[in-house]
């Protein structure tokens, strides 16, 4: 059943070990690093529960009835699969798409995994039971998971193992009747300062030998010998509410997480020793169809955001009635619809997958593509809308507040349709989301989120329709020929 902003709150306080800053941190719920990231995930479960988004945000158990969160939902027809795009755009809008790690990511990876059961049992039917029964405890408990896949970086021009440290990747050090046990590192830990569960395994090609590296496994984050390794928190240096908006409240972190001999039970491994499994579970299984769903449908969320942003720029500055400025803001508005035309597209010609309906592959990868060349462009095209208005700001809100200061920030503050504090309010969110360590964090996240450009346009080629096109040729080619002598 779906749980309350308290409930999930609560779930954090179970011993995790955090580092940040040479320090340890224990709570994150009241941590000054985290606690406001927190607090807004929690309001994502506070909105799923309340009873008039009943109907949007959530969906029958298949095992209880019990409302549980619709991100849980396995669709098997198109209209499911739009019911719940709807409920992931809100939970996005929640964050205006800066949460790239909300608690439905993972649970969508963790749906394509359940849609490609079959995949699993090929491999070893307790395997499969164990990912069932897990999807089962995740789905009724309402938990946050999320997920390390990608090795530390260190000499890559090396395999996993050929590293210096033969677990410097995490890998299974030692097994028995009870489980395996996991040493060795893996990133890219987002949200895992406030998640509950952490899904290990890899998204890198292994080969043959390298079978300690090739499983998959969930882990609680509270559970002995795992450590987070926090990346610097953006929401600790944030001044304010007015100063940060973004920042202050929606820094979900970024971490490694090194796990030190962590014991994790059979019921919790879902891939074990298994090379050509790890792959398979990625992309024979719709997981990773599934997943880069979801992610399209918050980036979707987050362009339409940085539009409203850019036009509010524009109306600002009094500039909004000048030509280039138009078809500036025309511009972006066309690239923000085609992302939301392809996420509809997706769904409109998805496909069966057993008794499922999943998004078309060829249209998501396409968007992914686009997306990674999108988001620094729009980046930059705000910036020119700005100039020096992001920077040009006062300090900080004291300086409204001090008498002595603030008619000279009401004297340089000006625009002609709104006040100077609500001058200063806008370029200050607008440094937030592309300028600040926040903003610039974003714009390399949104580059890589879906993997580097080379895997990307890889997915795109692989899945495109070679033969429809080529056909068109060979059709054209073939209806003529050298003229008669």
């Amino acid at each position: 059943m779906t749980r309350t902003g308290a409930q999930y709150m609560e779930s954090l306080r179970d011993g995790r070990t955090i580092y940040l800053d040479g320090a340890l941190v224990q709570d994150p719920g009241t941590h000054p690093s985290y606690r406001n990231a927190v607090r807004s995930v929690a309001r994502l479960y506070d909105f799923q529960a309340a009873p008039e988004n009943r109907e949007l945000m959530t969906f029958a158990s298949p095992d209880t009835g019990e409302a549980v969160g619709r991100c849980w939902q396995l669709p098997t027809s198109y209209e499911e699969l739009v019911k719940r795009r709807l409920s992931l755009a809100a939970w996005a809008e929640g964050s205006y798409g800066f949460f790239g790690r909300s608690p439905d990511h993972v649970a969508s990876c963790l749906c394509g995994m359940m849609m490609g059961i079959d995949v699993f049992r090929e491999h070893g039917e307790e395997r499969a039971k164990a990912l069932q029964n897990y999807f089962v405890y995740v789905r009724e408990n309402d938990l946050y998971v999320t997920y390390v896949i990608v090795n530390p970086q260190a000499n890559r021009s090396k395999p996993a193992s050929e590293q210096e440290d033969e677990y410097l990747v995490a890998g299974i050090c030692d097994e028995d009747s009870q489980g395996i046990t996991i040493k060795g590192a893996k990133m890219l830990g987002t949200g895992s300062v406030m998640a509950n569960e952490v899904l290990v395994t890899t998204m890198a090609p292994l080969r043959e030998g390298e079978e300690k590296y090739a499983f998959t496994a969930a882990v609680p984050l509270g559970a002995k010998g795992v450590k987070i390794l926090s990346r610097k928190s953006y929401e600790s240096t944030a001044v304010s509410e007015f100063d940060n908006p973004l920042s202050s409240q929606f820094d979900e972190n970024d971490a490694v997480i090194y796990f030190d001999e962590v014991k994790v039970p059979w019921e919790r491994v879902f891939v074990y020793r298994d090379v050509p499994m790890c792959q398979a579970q990625w992309h024979t299984a719709p997981t990773h169809v599934f997943q880069n769903y979801q992610a399209q449908v918050r980036f979707m969320v987050k362009l339409r955001f940085l539009l409203g942003l850019a036009r509010r720029i524009a109306e600002t500055n009094g500039i909004i009635s000048i030509p280039p400025v138009v078809t500036t803001l025309g511009q972006l508005a066309a690239e923000t619809s085609m992302i939301e035309g392809l996420v509809k597209g997706m769904e409109a010609s998805g496909r069966q997958y057993g008794p499922y309906y999943v998004p078309d592959t060829q249209l998501l990868y396409s968007a992914q593509v686009l997306s990674q060349q999108i988001y620094p462009k729009i980046v930059h095209t705000i910036r020119d809308l700005a100039g020096g208005g992001m920077i040009m700001t006062p300090s900080s809100v004291a300086d409204f507040l001090n008498p002595e200061i603030a008619p000279y920030v009401e004297a340089t503050q000006k625009s002609p349709v709104v006040d100077s504090i609500e001058r200063v309010k806008l370029f200050k969110l607008a440094w937030d989301a592309i300028g600040s360590e926040f903003g610039s964090r974003h714009e390399q996240y949104e580059m890589f989120y879906g993997g580097n450009s080379i895997s990307t346009r890889g997915h795109a080629y692989r899945t495109y329709d070679w033969d429809n096109v080529g056909e068109m040729v060979d059709r054209l080619l073939s209806s003529y020929d050298l003229p008669q002598a």
